[in-house]
């Protein structure tokens, strides 16, 4: 029998996804990207910069995977570090201050585990992502491109709106890894993934995202996308400030 659940997995892993960066240069006119944490390192994993959505400034932060073996280590496979969280924190910070929107672009399966990052503050990098991600003065949206690995991947996605690809996933924790915390058996990863819930379909039945955007693989897709997101935008950004935050929160209180 098949698993649709765990289907979507391998979909949202597929190497023939788009790429964040890929995304950004054929979605964002001009982007001008920035580099560093203003601290101690330049996370590759992480985006962040500005440009023009359909002639309107914005500033893009994402998360990206590689296309080869040695862009993919460059990137620790689209696992953030601190300092990449530092980074598309400083980004979202100065978009506030400039009266910008933000749009996140997540594709990651976690952040990066490693001991450097654990010593530099991982966690608190995350948590602060999320604490000025819900109280930032301008709209913010958010879209999963294929995998939405934990708090990794929470981090980007605590704006106004989530939205997922056809194709991704989102959870609180890989099928591998609950398989071998619950069950010690990494055989049960289908079952592992169908009690996880992490399809946009589940998801969006739950109100946990707003909805469910198509793939994009050509050029239209991508002209459409645009269309979709100015259109997002222009609805938030007719929203006065107090209102926008306050509705955001409560989002993320039903939770």
């Amino acid at each position: 029998m098949k698993n649709a659940a765990y289907e979507k997995v391998t979909a949202a892993r597929s190497q023939s996804k788009i790429l964040t960066t890929t995304l950004v240069k054929q979605l964002i006119d001009g982007f001008f990207e920035i580099h560093g944490d203003r601290g101690y390192a330049d996370d590759h994993a992480v985006i962040a910069g500005i440009g023009r959505l359909n002639d309107r400034p914005i500033t893009v932060v994402g998360i990206s995977k590689g296309d080869d073996t040695e862009s993919n280590i460059d990137r620790h496979f689209g696992s953030p570090t601190p300092a990449g969280y530092a980074k598309a924190l400083r980004a979202m910070k100065q978009a506030e201050k400039f009266n910008r929107p933000v749009l996140a672009l997540v594709n990651t399966p976690g952040a990066y585990p490693d001991v450097e990052s654990e010593y530099h503050g991982q966690g608190s990098a995350v948590a602060q992502c999320i604490i000025q991600g819900l109280q930032l003065k301008v709209p913010y949206i958010s879209i999963i491109l294929g995998e939405g690995g934990s708090g990794g991947a929470l981090a980007l996605c605590c704006g106004d709106e989530v939205y997922m690809l056809e194709n991704s996933i989102y959870s609180v924790l890989s099928p591998e890894g609950y398989a071998s915390i619950m069950w010690k058996d990494s055989k049960k990863v289908p079952e592992a993934a169908e009690e996880l819930g992490l399809t946009p379909e589940r998801l969006l039945k739950e109100h946990v995202i707003e909805g469910i955007l198509p793939e994009i693989e050509t050029n239209d897709d991508v002209v459409n996308l645009k269309k979709f997101l100015t259109d997002r935008f222009e609805q938030l950004s007719a929203q006065s400030v107090d209102d926008l935050i306050d509705q955001r929160q409560e989002r993320y209180d039903r939770f």
